[in-house]
């Protein structure tokens, strides 16, 4: 083989080339990070429900076990507070993922039966969530069958008792 072409066989990348790969790296980079971020959101967002969904159907067993929601005000959601005649409705205490800092307890607040209305409670997430992850929950005080939208600016989930999962300012 001759010396000219036995050097260019071992010459490495040109800078073009390595440019195009740096591009090509910047460009799909750029395009999944954002992906990861909001899939991240929307994870924090459905733990969040499920949690809310999990603490509402053991205060329903309470409920139906002894006639009465467990009394709370503003009270952080622990086992112990659905525990009835030796009874432990909820196993675990559940914690928001999309809480910064603190405890990341739920709070419950409970309504005694009065004047015909009947008993009821309210659930709240601690965290704050991003609002296009709220998009299909229907916001406090909405009109009925309204939803928060893609452009929700709502930040906490609630459930209340036969409401369900709302979003809240």
């Amino acid at each position: 083989m001759d010396e000219r072409t036995k050097r260019r066989s071992e010459q490495g990348f040109t800078l073009i080339e390595l440019m195009i790969v740096v591009a090509i790296i910047a460009i799909l980079a750029a395009i999944l990070i954002p992906n990861f971020v909001n899939a991240r959101s929307q994870a924090q967002t459905a733990a969040c429900e499920s949690n809310l969904r999990a603490i509402a159907t053991a205060l329903e067993l309470y409920y139906a076990d002894n006639q009465v929601y467990p009394t709370a005000s503003s009270v952080s959601v622990a086992p112990a507070l659905l525990t009835a005649n030796g009874v432990t409705y909820l196993n675990n205490t559940p914690r928001d993922p999309a809480a910064q800092g603190g405890s990341g307890a739920y709070i419950l607040t409970t309504n005694l039966a009065s004047n015909g209305s009947p008993a009821s409670y309210t659930i709240v997430c601690p965290g704050v969530h991003v609002g296009s992850t709220l998009a299909k929950l229907p916001l406090t005080g909405g009109t009925s069958g309204t939803t928060c939208g893609t452009s929700c600016t709502a930040t906490k989930i609630q459930y209340v008792a036969g409401e369900g999962l709302e979003a809240a300012p």
